[in-house]
């Protein structure tokens, strides 16, 4: 009867086992806690139990602050606020700010690209380079993955000490169990201070975990068996397990008040792993006494549940907003933009919608990745072919740009020119060609529109100034041709025809110098001075011919330094002029031929006739002047030789 009351006890000494499993899987309503013998061998280590719950609490931590609208400089600030705190509480926040950073950062190193190219950069010498923004973020995350190292590097290395301090009190166990002088009561508090110090003791490398518990509680067995503790004593020590666990009940209820969910659940976890510790009580208190923890943790277990049943539906609202945003992406992207404005809009809309994305809070974990890259890829897909456009875009702008560069040059070479009617009619077509040519660059646009316009105002602003000075002179202009027609008509011719040409070739060349007249009596002073030469030529039986011949001379003359490019052209001018009016000639002579001999014929013959005849007289004209042009060139290369010599 001792020996049985002996494993009785000793039973009842070990942890509650089995309650230790069960509380282990979160199951708020177990069966009572054991009283008769269990098999203790066969339970499994408390530390593990107890791992599940603590790594749930870890993994199910209150909800992390919202990054998603915060700039890279807020979450820069955000992570030097986290530096210095506890490396397990901050990890989470880390990794929602390091990876928000990262897209942030990812759009700042694309448009620094875009602008590269934009500003006519070759992509394949492209190299970015980090802003101060992303070096400081970079040292913060590389500091709190060294202190995050550190930290698990004490973590492992105070679990090893752990489990070499627990080798200690299991060997200091045996020692006890193999000592043969001591006491029933001095052995128990022995017993007693080994499982305080082993409860005080953190957790072990878990490799080593199930074989350290199985060693352990094989020496607490041994222990029982060898000391047959007495039923007073188990007494004494179910009294003090029953007011530590009313204490727990205690703490448990205070835990239905907390505010914060996570924190009630967290510290749950740690009353059940205490639970666990804690031998049998009274078996007539044990059903009181674990109904009353187990209202408790069913009550937080309740509001824990009622809280993330609310925060899934908050969750899958979000999923659902953010799937709406995924189809409209979807349908602005379904059609190409043809133009610019479709592009630009088409972007607008898209920024929007990411801007919206950013107010709407997280979905469910298993879908964030999936409807993330789905929304974030029809957004890159559409920046891709927009940049893709636009280079197009800027190659056609820059073949525009050497087209209006030509264009300025041009105009600026006629700005100088003083051939105001021709200058004028290639400048207009000019500023027609500058309208048909498409668009350039923002950046050079004004440019080469305000050179361009700076030349076509030169050239008119030169030319207003000059019609405008030459307005002012056409009313002098004008009296003085009337002074040198009457001249002209009072003049009196004598008999010495040299003197006579004489005289009419210094009439014409007074009338040659006088400028512009007014548009007005300009036709009336040309046939009246005309008339009046005609007359004299007429009354002195002076030749047409001799006349012009004479005129011809004169206009060499007055070609002062120009006068050898005078000759040239001239000369050039009259061998193909008289080259084709005697191919002329040849023709009608050979048609002439043809004609029959008839009425109409013969008037179609005198008309030929007369026609051949003036063209003779012109090309008898035409070779005077090659004579005078040749005489003229001949005395210009004697009199260069006579300066030579």
């Amino acid at each position: 009867m001792e020996e049985t009351n002996t494993l009785q006890n000793a039973a009842d000494a070990l942890p509650n086992t089995e309650n230790a499993a069960v509380e282990a899987a979160e199951t708020p309503i177990a069966p009572a806690e054991p009283t008769e013998t269990p098999v203790v061998a066969e339970a499994p280590a408390p530390e593990a139990a107890a791992a599940a719950p603590a790594a749930e609490a870890e993994a199910e931590a209150e909800p992390e602050p919202d990054y998603s609208a915060c700039t890279r400089e807020e979450l820069v600030a955000a992570m030097k606020e986290l530096m210095g705190q506890d490396v397990q509480k901050i990890k989470n926040r880390v990794a929602s700010i390091r990876t928000r950073f990262n897209e942030l950062n990812r759009e700042v190193q694309n448009a620094a690209f875009e602008k590269f190219i934009a500003e006519g950069g070759n992509k394949d010498e492209y190299q970015y380079e980090n802003d101060a923004v992303a070096e400081e973020m970079h040292r913060l995350h590389d500091q709190y993955r060294a202190a995050r190292q550190k930290y698990m590097e004490e973590i492992e290395a105070q679990k090893q000490r752990n489990l070499e301090a627990k080798q200690a009190l299991i060997e200091e166990m045996r020692q006890l169990i193999d000592s043969e002088d001591e006491q029933v009561r001095t052995a128990m508090d022995k017993f007693n201070n080994i499982q305080e110090r082993w409860k005080a003791i953190g957790e072990v490398p878990r490799e080593q975990m199930n074989d350290l518990w199985q060693n352990y509680h094989f020496q607490i067995e041994q222990f029982f068996n060898k000391l047959k503790i007495n039923r007073e004593l188990r007494a004494l020590d179910q009294k003090r397990n029953l007011e530590e666990k009313i204490k727990l009940c205690e703490s448990a209820e205070e835990l239905i008040m907390e505010p914060s969910v996570t924190k009630a659940f967290k510290g749950l976890q740690d009353l059940r792993a205490r639970w666990k510790e804690i031998g049998p009580v009274p078996t007539e208190q044990n059903e009181d006494i674990w109904q009353r923890f187990c209202n408790a943790a069913n009550q937080i277990d309740e509001r824990r549940r009622e809280y993330y049943d609310q925060r899934k539906e908050e969750l899958d609202n979000n999923l659902l907003a953010k799937q709406a945003l995924v189809d409209k992406a979807t349908e602005l992207t379904a059609k190409r933009p043809e133009t610019t404005k479709e592009w630009n809009d088409t972007t607008t809309a898209l920024d929007e919608l990411l801007k919206v994305w950013k107010t709407i809070g997280p979905v469910p974990r298993e879908m964030n990745e999936e409807i993330w890259t789905k929304f974030k890829g029809m957004i890159d897909k559409h920046y891709s072919e927009k940049k893709e456009y636009f280079g197009s875009i800027r190659d056609e702008q820059e073949a525009n740009y050497q087209k209006k560069v030509d264009l300025c040059l041009k105009a600026e070479a006629i700005a100088k020119r003083e051939d105001w009617k021709h200058a004028t009619e290639e400048l207009l077509q000019l500023q027609q060609e500058w309208k048909s040519i498409g668009t350039t660059s923002r950046k050079v646009s004004e440019k080469v529109w305000q050179r361009f316009r700076k030349a076509c105002d030169e050239f008119f602003a030169k030319k207003s100034e000059f019609f405008a000075e030459r307005r002012s002179s056409e009313s002098e202009n004008l009296a003085a041709k009337e002074a040198i027609l009457a001249e002209l008509k009072a003049h009196q011719f004598g008999d010495n025809r040299e003197e006579n040409l004489n005289a009419i070739k210094e009439f014409q060349r007074r009338w040659a110098e006088v400028g512009f007249v007014p548009m007005a009596e300009k036709e009336r002073l040309h046939k009246e001075f005309r008339g009046e030469i005609d007359r004299i030529f007429e009354q002195l039986k002076i030749s047409a011919r001799e006349a012009e011949e004479t005129a011809y001379r004169e206009r060499i003359r007055n070609a002062g330094s120009d006068a050898r490019r005078f000759v040239s052209n001239e000369k050039q001018e009259l061998q193909e002029k008289i080259e084709k009016l005697r191919s002329d000639l040849a023709l009608w002579e050979n048609n002439l031929g043809f004609l029959a001999s008839s009425k109409q014929a013969d008037l179609l013959k005198q008309e030929f006739e007369k026609k051949m005849q003036g063209a003779r007289q012109q090309i008898a004209l035409m070779q005077a002047k090659l004579r005078i042009l040749n005489d003229a060139e001949k005395a210009e290369k004697e009199e260069k030789s006579e300066n030579e010599q």
